[in-house]
């Protein structure tokens, strides 16, 4: 099939003009430290104000794991 009405490269371009990737909104919380927007700040845990996750508890689980792997890959 052979398009009837085909549109120029202009048109195209126009049309896709409002395809562009906008910049990251950024927000800062209390202590001053930037972070996206409805969401929680990863490197204090907190969200508006209020602690949402544990993060210190968080990497040392996370530290315990690690340790267990390494010392289950060495034993073997």
């Amino acid at each position: 099939m052979v398009v009837r009405m085909r549109h120029t490269r202009s048109h195209t371009a126009n049309r896709r003009s409002h395809h562009r990737v906008s910049n990251i909104r950024l927000s800062k919380d209390e202590s001053g430290v930037s972070h996206m927007r409805h969401r929680m700040n990863p490197t204090t845990g907190k969200y508006r104000g209020r602690e949402v996750v544990d993060v210190v508890a968080k990497t040392a689980k996370k530290a315990e794991k690690k340790k267990t792997r390494n010392s289950q890959a060495t034993s073997q």
